[in-house]
């Protein structure tokens, strides 16, 4: 069994947050840089200190590496990874997988026949607020889950062309994935309606008249479902990445973005519940939480990324580079996960079926907007 990997990381425009954890992580050996800029890559590699970089995706897959990294904008998603399984190269992914179900199927048959790890790098599975949650529900506090509710709201507006009138579920994993991964589920069956109405220059590149989507989803535990709502255009709110979990005697509740989750918990005495003060309706406490980092999860080395810290450039302060902290911490979870998967010769937790499984939620629930809301089975992949 190998003892250090090398690993080779795909774009540099949001995937700059993820080099440095590389190399800083105990089994890792060394980090090669691939960014089509010539330019951006250059003063990248001479800010932070890399020494081997390449603007070319090929030449990258022929070098001495164990594992790709692939953090590049959603139309080349599923193409680069397939070129990566097919090199021999265990392939992270950033996401989504794909956009289309023959793409998830694509990417899926190049994992089996290359036998290495894929893994999409779902962020929100890694979060402080899923951590608590998930001890919660280990720890029995909640009880048996009723219902599950996600949401991603996002103004996409002057990103890059190809973001332009996407349709908001194909890009829905942050708003899936938590629900799926509590649970311990899959989706089997979506319904989805879309909302509002989508300016005309953003309807011409993909055909989508939505800027806001909204799905119910019937899930492989007999009797529970889950809602998801995603927004990408013409709407006025701030980004929002929350969920909330529905608890026999508790529930978890995160729907604003910097301000910690509320639990909702019943009030018992001496084994009983109690009745509100006028003698109707259980009493419930409401209170916030804390959610710890959990950084005590990671190796020494890369704990501090779970935070955000700022690399000073001083001859240029505005460029300046702020690592660590990204989506509520979760980059060196991801990271560390992908490596470990590897050097212990298992599945990642979050392996290509389910990637595909927690991709094709969004993808078949902009189908069934199409339709007007007709149910759409999602694959099981299996």
């Amino acid at each position: 069994m190998k003892q250090k990997l090398k690993i080779g990381v795909v774009g540099l425009r949001f995937g700059g947050e993820f080099p440095p954890i590389h190399r800083a992580h105990p089994d890792v050996e060394k980090v090669v840089l691939c960014e089509q800029d010539e330019d951006w890559l250059r003063k990248y590699a001479h800010k932070l200190g890399f020494e081997h970089t390449t603007t070319s995706f090929d030449k990258l897959l022929e070098m001495d590496l164990d594992a790709i990294h692939i953090v590049t904008g959603i139309p080349n998603h599923a193409a680069l990874a397939c070129q990566a399984l097919a090199a021999g190269k265990h392939t992270a992914c950033t996401v989504p997988m794909a956009t289309t179900i023959d793409d998830l199927y694509r990417v899926l048959e190049a994992q089996r026949k290359s036998g290495k790890n894929y893994m999409m790098m779902e962020t929100s599975m890694y979060t402080f607020q899923c951590f608590k949650c998930k001890e919660l529900i280990d720890s029995g506090q909640l009880g048996r889950i009723q219902y599950l509710r996600g949401t991603h709201f996002q103004d996409m507006e002057a990103w890059p062309e190809y973001w332009m009138g996407m349709p908001p579920f194909w890009y829905a994993t942050h708003a899936v994935a938590p629900l799926l991964y509590l649970s311990n589920t899959y989706a089997t069956r979506v319904r989805c309606l879309g909302s509002g109405e989508m300016r005309e220059d953003l309807r011409e590149r993909y055909g989508n008249p939505y800027p806001i989507e909204h799905a119910l989803i019937e899930l492989s535990q007999p009797g529970l479902v889950a809602e998801i709502t995603r927004s990408l255009f013409h709407t006025a709110i701030g980004y929002v990445e929350g969920f909330t979990v529905l608890g026999e005697k508790m529930s978890f509740e995160w729907n604003i973005e910097d301000e910690p989750p509320y639990l909702h918990s019943l009030q018992f005495k001496d084994g009983e519940d109690l009745l509100n003060s006028y003698g109707r309706g259980r009493k419930i406490a409401i209170e916030r939480t804390e959610c710890p980092d959990r950084r005590e999860l990671l190796p020494e080395a890369i704990r501090s990324f779970t935070q955000a810290q700022t690399i000073p450039d001083p001859d240029n302060p505005h460029l300046s580079i702020r690592q660590g902290g990204g989506h509520h911490g979760s980059h060196p979870h991801m990271i560390h996960e992908f490596v470990r998967s590897i050097l212990e010769e298992r599945p990642p937790v979050l392996d290509a079926v389910t990637s595909a499984r927690w991709t094709a939620v969004g993808i078949c629930a902009h189908a069934s907007a199409l339709k007007g809301g007709e149910p759409v089975d999602v694959p099981s992949f299996t």
